[in-house]
């Protein structure tokens, strides 16, 4: 077994020798990486080689890639695959193939050389060392063929310093235990979906119906019986909330969380991984007798996605002070009021408003989250720190035109509303991709009782216009609309826009962002700092204390709202570890 210490004082030779097969038969990546020793954390060392790998020239990196055996294919079939591969190929049970396995993906090999020119590329191993199913693993190698040559070359190289990962824990003796806890805490709340999803093995949690309950309540067993949190309720609007009390009792408190339900066929990190890696933090104080200067209060918000009805952020508007009570009148897709359900569940709601937190008793807000996109992972970054949650403002509206015959109507008598919009979306994407830290979405378009032989006369759209600032995102607004108004005087229609939501942008307090950023540094971590365009429940609270957010890398190019989303325990594990630093930190300021 090897260490850090060891490394650090090694010949560039010895340090070569001691890291040979971490890349597959590559030993000019640790060979530069030797240079920016000494290496105070593991992290740092992975970083390290990882860049190793970004600053070589194409060719290297392809030849990294090329460097890799093919599943089952003749090297492990000749048996001349590196102990590694043959280790990772076992775990994963593709050493005992069915002949008919076996065909599907020599198959699918190759295919995927004829189109990209190497191997596919995928660690196999998973958390505490199993081995992904095959019937995960065939498709999976399905899917990325249908990728683009270039995004399939990235994916293969983020896959290859996975491995290298997966390596480099087993030579070093690590194991992410504080991660693999949050992994497996993730995939057992998994486990509760809802009816119609969880027979097709999706995941899809709406507030208050079954399995929501059924979350909340393994939240709160979880809490209570294994983490310690010295009080443990579900509160009045179905939040889980775990409090640990301080040194003091009487101490102000640390608020964080996130929120546990999902969009419909979602991801399990989505909000939940906000929840589990503070639990972990107050799992790990409570076995060792430590009490911190403040208390740490960790909530489960019931709400964010508004999938069940149209209101979003229901936990955390409770909390501000914000909960509408008009909302409780809403009736979801069964005619099911807010009110009504919340009685079902054994919830009071005359009670939500006295959920109002006084922020005179509070240091400050702070979420973890998965990014929800592909910048970490293209970067191969497993933490950023959020400046700033993006405002947003959205619209649905309708072009009136009228709908005329397809064959008889000459192009030039038209008043096509589908063309208007087309025309709109367009303008949409080249405003949206003028200024930095915009973006703007026309993400439903419909033609309504449209018919292939008719001239469009109605079409809806909606737009979506997100920004750091809220300045930019209105001066973006104004423009589309103004935009709107040309393209419809132009064409002879009309058009109805209707605003359906409207949030401030949320910069991350200096002060508390700071803190993330040390706790990245103190990990060995550089400082990436970058806006959220998804929103949060940070958002929210943002209205009523300081707070700040730390982003942790998705899988898969950070896809979410997926079941593809995904996260690494090793990620996991450096976003919990980063969490206590910060508890540290705040300690120390106290003393």
């Amino acid at each position: 077994m090897i260490n850090l210490e060891l490394l650090n004082t090694a010949s560039q030779a010895e340090f070569t020798q001691l890291l040979d097969s971490i890349y597959e038969h590559s030993p000019w990546i640790a060979a530069q990486a030797w240079s920016q020793r000494p290496f105070y954390s593991l992290a740092q060392l992975k970083q390290a080689l990882a860049l190793a790998v970004c600053n070589a020239p194409p060719s290297a990196q392809l030849a990294l890639i090329r460097a890799h055996p093919e599943l089952t294919g003749k090297a492990m079939q000749c048996k001349t695959l590196t102990a590694g591969s043959t280790k990772e190929q076992a775990k994963a049970g593709l050493s005992h193939c069915t002949p008919d396995e076996l065909a599907q993906i020599d198959q699918l090999n190759a295919s995927y050389q004829a189109k990209f020119g190497f191997p596919f590329i995928l660690a196999v191993r998973g958390p505490r060392g199993v081995g992904l199913s095959k019937q995960e693993i065939i498709p999976t190698f399905a899917r990325r063929l249908d990728n683009p040559a270039d995004f399939e070359r990235a994916e293969c190289q983020r896959n290859v310093h996975r491995i290298a990962e997966i390596r480099l824990n087993d030579k070093l003796g690590h194991l992410p235990e504080l991660g693999n806890l949050v992994w497996d805490w993730a995939e057992q709340l998994a486990v509760h979906s809802d009816p119609g999803y969880a027979e097709r093995g999706e995941l899809t949690v709406t507030y208050l119906l079954d399995a929501h309950r059924a979350c909340a309540a393994q939240l709160v067993e979880w809490m209570r019986d294994d983490c310690g949190f010295d009080e443990v309720s579900i509160d009045a609007v179905g939040n889980v909330v775990g409090i640990y009390y301080g040194s003091d009792p009487q101490a102000k408190h640390l608020l964080t969380g996130s929120h546990f339900d999902t969009v419909r066929n979602g991801g399990k990190y989505d909000g939940r991984l906000g929840i589990l890696a503070p639990m972990a933090c107050v799992r790990e104080l409570h076995s060792q007798g430590r009490r911190l200067p403040f208390g740490i209060e960790v909530v489960g918000f019931a709400e964010e996605e508004g999938q069940r009805y149209k209101a979003t952020f229901l936990g955390s508007s409770a909390l501000t002070g914000q909960f509408n009570a008009a909302w409780l009148d809403q009736k979801d897709a069964d005619g099911i009021s807010m009110r009504d359900a919340m009685a079902h569940a054994g919830l009071k709601s005359g009670d939500v408003a006295a959920l109002k937190r006084d922020p005179a008793l509070y240091l400050g807000f702070v979420e973890v989250h998965i990014e929800q996109g592909p910048v970490l992972n293209a970067l191969d970054l497993p933490l950023g720190i959020v400046t700033s949650i993006n405002g947003c403002v959205r619209f649905v509206g309708e072009i009136i035109g009228m709908a005329s015959h397809a064959g008889t109507t000459p192009m030039g008598s038209r008043r096509d509303a589908a063309t208007a919009a087309a025309e709109l979306a367009l303008f949409l994407e080249k405003r949206g991709s003028a200024v930095p830290d915009l973006v703007a979405t026309m993400g439903q378009l419909a033609v309504p009782n449209g018919s292939i032989n008719v001239v469009p006369g109605r079409c809806t759209f909606s737009l979506d216009i997100r920004a750091t600032t809220d300045e930019m995102r209105d001066a973006c607004a104004a423009d589309v609309l103004t935009e709107l108004q040309r393209i419809c005087e132009r064409r002879g229609l009309r058009f109805q826009l209707e605003e359906t939501m409207r949030a401030s942008a949320a910069p991350s307090a200096p002060e508390w962002q700071q803190r993330w950023e040390r706790a990245a540094l103190a990990l060995g971590l550089p400082v990436f700092r970058m806006p959220s365009g998804a929103g949060h429940d940070a958002m929210k609270l943002h209205e009523i204390m300081p707070q700040a957010m730390l982003f942790v890398r998705g899988l898969n190019a950070g896809i979410s709202h997926n079941p593809l989303e995904s996260i690494t325990s090793d990620d996991a594990e450096l976003c919990v570890r980063a969490f206590q630093h910060l508890l540290v930190q705040l300690a120390t300021e106290f003393s």
